[in-house]
């Protein structure tokens, strides 16, 4: 699986139209993930140990909004590099390791990417096609698969 110099331009630049909006686009993501696995928020601390509405949890924001942020990393290091790499702030190690602790899944893994491309498709109905779709389903197939092969 390569990321090819147009799929990475089609994630970039969705990404650029979507990311002066990326709180609410982050939050809904994980809004879909919810309606589709609603046993999934348990799965988060910061969801399970806070009284804090969804909509307005800050900490559930932030973790959506870094699934946009490295799945259009991906796609930029893939083609510079051949391979993700999180960044400095975390490690793929520790994605990794958090994920694993919260039990999560190939199928919640799967169930989230289909929730990140219908997020986008609402975000960039302009933009949309298979071919973005495929983009950014690609990057973050990438990046999972960097995920579980530290798990």
């Amino acid at each position: 699986m390569v990321i090819t110099a147009r799929q990475e331009a089609l994630v970039v630049s969705s990404w650029n139209e979507m990311k002066d909006d990326a709180p609410t686009f982050a939050l809904k993501l994980y809004l879909k993930l919810f309606e589709i696995i609603p046993s999934a928020a348990k799965r988060f601390s910061f969801i399970r140990d806070s009284n804090v509405p969804l909509e307005k949890n800050a900490k559930l924001k932030a973790h959506a909004l870094g699934v946009f942020v490295m799945t259009c990393e991906a796609a930029t290091q893939l083609r510079r590099t051949g391979r993700v790499n999180i960044g400095a702030n975390t490690s793929v190690q520790h994605l990794a390791a958090v994920h694993f602790k919260a039990g999560i899944k190939d199928v919640h893994f799967e169930i989230l990417k289909f929730a990140l491309v219908e997020t986008i498709k609402e975000g960039v109905p302009y933009m949309w096609s298979e071919e973005l779709k495929d983009a950014w389903s690609d990057s973050y197939d990438h990046l999972v698969i960097a995920i579980k092969a530290e798990m």
